[in-house]
C-alpha cells in the first residue's frame, strides 16, 4: 500500500492536534488542501496569519478582542456592576447570543482542577480582585459548567469573593428546553429541582 507524502503526512498530523479534530477529519482536511487552487490555500493561509496576529486577549476582561479594551468593557450601555464570570472567551459568545444578559464579563481562563496541575494561582482570580477593589461591582454571575471541576471552583470562588455588599451568584442548572425527564441524568435533575422557583 503506497503511503502519502511526508509534506500531506506532516500536514495531517498538525491539524490533527486541532482542537476536536481527529485523525479521519484531519486526513480529509490536509487531501482537502493540497488539491485546491494555490490562491485559496495561500488566502486561507495569510488569514490564520493575520487573525493570530491581531487578535489578543483583554486586558480588563480576558475576552477575544483586537481593540484594547474590547468593544464590550468600553460599551457604557452595558451593566458596569455585574460581571459574568467565564471559564473560556467563547462562553462569552454563548452567552451574548441568548441575549439576556447585559452586564460586563470577566475571563477566568479554566477551573481549578488539581489532578491536571491546575491551582487558583494559575487562573485569573487575581485580576478579579484588582477589578472588585477598582470598579463598583455589586454582583459576581459564576457562569461555570457543572462537572466536578466546575462545582469545585464556583464553591471556592463564593468563599473567597465574599465580601460585604458584593452577591456572588451562579447560573440555574437544569433540564435542556425541549427535553423530557427520561433524558436527564441524575445529576441534571438534581439541579433542576433545586434551582426550582415559584409560577407567575
Amino acid at each position: 500500500m503506497a503511503s502519502l507524502p511526508e509534506p500531506i503526512t506532516a500536514l495531517i498530523a498538525t491539524l490533527s492536534r486541532l482542537p476536536g479534530i481527529g485523525p479521519r477529519s484531519a486526513e480529509r482536511l490536509a487531501l482537502h488542501l493540497v488539491q485546491s487552487e494555490a490562491g485559496a490555500v495561500q488566502m486561507l493561509a495569510d488569514t490564520l496569519v493575520r487573525a493570530r496576529e491581531h487578535i489578543q486577549a483583554c486586558p480588563i476582561c480576558g475576552s477575544l478582542t483586537e481593540q484594547i479594551p474590547c468593544a464590550i468593557c468600553t460599551d457604557t450601555r452595558r451593566d458596569a456592576t455585574l460581571i459574568c464570570l467565564v471559564e473560556r472567551p467563547v462562553d462569552i459568545i454563548t452567552i451574548e447570543k441568548s441575549g439576556t444578559y447585559h452586564g460586563k464579563y470577566h475571563v477566568l481562563g479554566g477551573k481549578i482542577s488539581p489532578l491536571n496541575g491546575v491551582e487558583p494561582e494559575d487562573l485569573r482570580i487575581g485580576e478579579l480582585e484588582k477589578r472588585l477593589g477598582e470598579e463598583a461591582i455589586r454582583e459576581i454571575v459564576i457562569a461555570l459548567g457543572t462537572d466536578v471541576e466546575g462545582d469545585a471552583t464556583s464553591n471556592y470562588l463564593a468563599r473567597r469573593l465574599a465580601r460585604p455588599g458584593l452577591r456572588v451568584t451562579r447560573i440555574a442548572h437544569g433540564l435542556p428546553a425541549g427535553s423530557g425527564l427520561e433524558f436527564a441524568d441524575e445529576l441534571t435533575l438534581t439541579h433542576a429541582m433545586a434551582g426550582r422557583r415559584e409560577m407567575e
